[in-house]
């Protein structure tokens, strides 16, 4: 079963500018390199394993009399990449569909492969032209194993467009570069090789500073509804500050390995052609982090570190620290802009006008500056994503505070309540016994006017006579 990467987000890419840019012939000319610190060099990790540029292979196949081929499919000799034999598979008359030229990556001998077997690789194919503008290319990255053990594209291009500068003297020249990738889970790791790497990068450039910004503006969009809301801020302040030192301390880092796991999962995404450029940016931002913590002198021409601005995570042994105050911190987080701003594709000046200028020169300068900035972008989510990170153990402390907080008042407030309910009770109480009281003695008064006969009293009083109503003895 032959896989298509059509249905995913790989790329295939050919026109005026992009193409002629794939070209490395064009900047690895052999002069002394200015690009920042990490980019030239594979091996700087303390894993003894193979590093990219031994993981790397490519493959030229030039097919004769390609107009006169009657077969169905046809496979190139077997080449070798990362320590695997693969070859290139083409359908002349297409795969499953007509009128297109299908071509696809396969793993050689498959059937020996030991169950269980898997490998991720980055490819590209591209099928030449007499016009360098005109080479068609197709990125794709894919998880082999043993029952998809073939990658590629049913619809590569169409069979018309092949008698357009693609035969020369009937000859179809493919070429395929495939990059072995060594993935780890718990850190940002090397993925591509310099030359292959460099390519990709003309090509994906803007699409890589769009992943930044919109995984850097998700994480800060939290950290400013928190600022604006004033209540919310201020209460959380006060929370911070009553916090003893020590406490501080402890809720203000974390382990590397649980932030590193999580970059990891987060952006290397099967079949998402851009997850290498990425993983190689996070590998050189952590790098660069690390040397801007210990400050230590690197090989070769360092970036610049003085120029970014000062960290806000520092790397400590195998720990992530905030670098200051909190507070001052998610401020700036929330508040600080970003370093570079979005480009559209027509606007993307690094990928359309380098080549214009004539200049290798030029285009070796451009290109370790886009790597500069792929290093900057690296840092950058590393960062946001450590303090994003803290800040979430913290604000559940600080939730946990308000929710305690709530709960006494509302104990309190039943407590008043309470206290409330007994006062009026014995208010009620204390009214109601003294008109029980008042209730007997006016029954006891009746009682007695009731049983008791009337006797009549003479009374004198200015010569007459009054009768006076009393009580019997």
């Amino acid at each position: 079963m032959l896989g298509d990467a059509l249905g995913d987000d790989d790329q295939s890419v050919s026109g005026d500018s992009m193409s002629e840019w794939r070209s490395c012939d064009q900047i690895d000319n052999g002069s002394p390199s200015t690009s920042p610190p990490f980019w030239d060099t594979d091996g700087e990790d303390d894993d003894p394993g193979p590093c990219p540029s031994n993981l790397f292979g490519r493959h030229t196949w030039r097919i004769q009399n390609f107009s006169k081929e009657k077969k169905r499919e046809m496979k190139s000799e077997p080449f070798e990449a990362g320590g695997f034999k693969w070859y290139i598979l083409v359908y002349p008359q297409g795969c499953d569909v007509s009128n297109h030229l299908s071509l696809f990556l396969c793993v050689a001998d498959h059937d020996k492969l030991l169950p269980g077997w898997s490998q991720f690789a980055q490819f590209t194919i591209a099928v030449g032209n007499l016009d360098p503008k005109k080479v068609k290319y197709s990125d794709t990255l894919h998880k082999f194993w043993k029952k998809e053990h073939d990658w590629g594209w049913k619809k590569f291009m169409e069979l018309s467009k092949i008698q357009d500068g693609f035969l020369v003297n009937d000859v179809l020249e493919i070429i395929a570069q495939v990059q072995v990738i060594r993935e780890k889970v718990d850190r940002p790791f090397r993925c591509l090789e310099r030359p292959y790497r460099r390519e990709l990068l003309r090509v994906y450039m803007t699409n890589i500073e769009q992943i930044y910004r919109r995984f850097v503006e998700e994480h800060r969009s939290k950290l400013s509804n928190l600022i604006e809301d004033k209540m919310r801020w201020s209460g959380f302040c006060a929370f911070w500050l009553a916090i003893d030192t020590s406490t501080r301390y402890r809720m203000s880092r974390e382990k590397s390995d649980v932030i590193l796991k999580i970059i990891v999962k987060h952006f290397f995404v099967e079949k998402e052609v851009t997850s290498t450029l990425v993983m190689d940016s996070l590998h050189t931002g952590l790098k660069a982090l690390e040397h801007q913590c210990r400050g230590k002198k690197g090989r070769g021409k360092l970036m610049d570190l003085e120029e970014l601005s000062a960290p806000m995570v520092h790397v400590d042994m195998d720990t992530f620290a905030l670098a200051g105050d909190v507070l001052a911190l998610l401020e700036r987080a929330a508040l600080e802009p970003l370093p570079c701003q979005p480009l559209s594709p027509k606007d993307d000046k690094c990928s359309q006008s380098r080549t214009k200028a004539g200049s290798s020169g030029e285009v070796k300068v451009s290109i370790e500056h886009e790597e500069k900035r792929l290093t900057e972008f690296g840092q950058k989510i590393l960062e946001t994503f450590a303090l994003s990170h803290i800040f979430s153990g913290i604000e559940v402390a600080y939730q946990e505070a308000v929710s305690l907080k709530r709960q006494e008042e509302l104990i309190r407030e039943e407590e008043e309540a309470g206290l409330l309910e007994s006062e009026m009770k014995g208010k009620r109480n204390n009214t109601t016994e003294k008109e029980k009281r008042a209730k007997k003695k006016q029954v006891i008064l009746l009682m007695l006017f009731s049983t008791r006969p009337l006797f009549l009293i003479p009374c004198i009083d200015t010569g007459s006579k009054k009768k006076l109503a009393l009580n019997g003895p």
